[in-house]
């Protein structure tokens, strides 16, 4: 889904892309077949990544394909911060496979890796795919992509954005085109179960990143605001029981829908220097991309609390389940961020950048990478490389 906003003549525009269809609930993995069949489609690309393959996620999948006798072929060479070269060995292989459909199982690696695979086999002059970065000028829509997510955070299956990793420049490259957007996301909590805590609490933290900044972005409007505080409120409620059992029916479907909420809100209106600060990270020390903005969301919060978002942080600690009865807005900014913090460490996310092993004097150059992304843009409160510097420092 995308959303553009456009003003016209004293009135304002929006445009809104969304997945052609969308599945949601335990089991809906078996609409493959469903889709597959009404679509005319006779041999899926199954792009996943080997631990999948090797915890038998996967077979969840390849049973479907089996028992409604579709061929597929298996694509694994998916790193979890993937790669250009990730990209171009898909195109080869999809290419080589006869497939005319693609299956992604994962989370943001695995179905960026297929949506930059279906966009440059049908775009072939971006073959570099450094050309893909920022907004591309592509003429055609990726081959059509079926996409399962089993995290409940990156929201992947419903956004028109992707990231790529350009090893050469130690850069990650944010790619935004509606071509892009896979034609059916299919999102089965019982893909996530055998999620572990960690993996569980960074992407539910990652989730709750993009409904906050996206509600404080300045693009945000009345439908995005909506769906980011829904998603809001229902991380808070469900995310540290998803940790604590991953096997908790109601909280996993809960997190699976709220992370998909959240993204048809990000989306559309943008997000903002948490994004650009954590993609750094990713580029520089392979940093999972939760544990990133997870970490750095509060500081963010706190700087961008000096801005014409503020008067939106007491909607954000109401929905983080906090009583604001009465509070005055510097009040609800504090509690806002506050509630953030406190959901963090209850779940066990690090809270300083040394933890994670980030160098000191690496800091300004991850500033001006930051600084140059394209999320920076989306921020409520203008930036500099001076200030990013001093907030890498500040969670150092």
């Amino acid at each position: 889904m995308r959303i553009v906003i456009l003003t016209l003549n004293f009135y304002t525009m929006y445009r809104m892309i969304l997945n052609e269809t969308s599945y949601f609930g335990a089991g809906c993995r078996e609409s493959i077949a469903t889709e597959a069949m009404r679509r005319g489609f006779k041999k899926a690309f199954f792009v996943t990544d080997k631990d999948l393959i090797r915890f038998k996620v996967a077979d969840k999948i390849i049973e479907v394909f089996e028992k409604n006798n579709i061929p597929y072929e298996i694509y694994s060479d998916v790193k979890a911060n993937p790669t250009i070269a990730n990209v171009q060995n898909g195109v080869a292989a999809f290419t080589a496979s006869g497939a005319d459909f693609i299956v992604a199982l994962g989370g943001g690696s695995a179905i960026d890796t297929a949506k930059g695979i279906g966009i440059v086999f049908n775009n072939p002059e971006f073959a570099d795919v450094k050309s893909l970065e920022g907004v591309a000028d592509t003429k055609k829509k990726a081959v059509p992509t079926f996409a399962l997510p089993t995290t409940a955070g990156t929201a992947a299956e419903v956004t028109i954005n992707y990231v790529i990793i350009d090893e050469d420049a130690k850069k990650k490259m944010v790619c935004v085109d509606p071509n892009d957007i896979p034609a059916v996301a299919i999102v089965d909590p019982e893909l996530m179960y055998s999620m572990p805590k960690g993996l569980t609490a960074a992407t539910g933290m990652d989730a709750l990143t993009h409904a906050i900044e996206s509600y404080i972005t300045p693009g945000a409007w009345v439908m995005s605001d909506m769906l980011e505080l829904k998603a809001i409120e229902m991380i808070a409620a469900n995310l540290k029981a998803a940790v604590d059992n991953g096997s908790d029916p109601v909280a996993r479907e809960a997190m699976s829908q709220a992370q998909y909420i959240a993204g048809m809100g990000f989306s559309n209106v943008g997000l903002g220097i948490v994004h650009s600060m954590a993609h750094p990270l990713g580029a520089h020390y392979d940093t999972p991309h939760g544990v990133a903005n997870a970490l750095l969301l509060p500081y963010v919060m706190e700087y961008n609390a000096d801005s014409p978002a503020a008067p939106k942080y007491i909607h954000i600690a109401k929905a983080m389940g906090v009583n604001t009865d009465g509070m005055t807005e510097a009040e609800g900014v504090k509690a806002a961020v506050e509630a953030v913090k406190q959901l963090s460490l209850s779940i066990g996310i690090p809270q300083k950048l040394n933890e994670i092993g980030v160098r000191k004097e690496d800091l300004h150059t991850l500033a001006v990478d930051a600084f140059n992304d394209v999320c920076t843009g989306g921020n409520p409160r203008p930036t500099s490389i001076e200030d990013i510097e001093a907030l890498y420092n500040l969670a150092y």
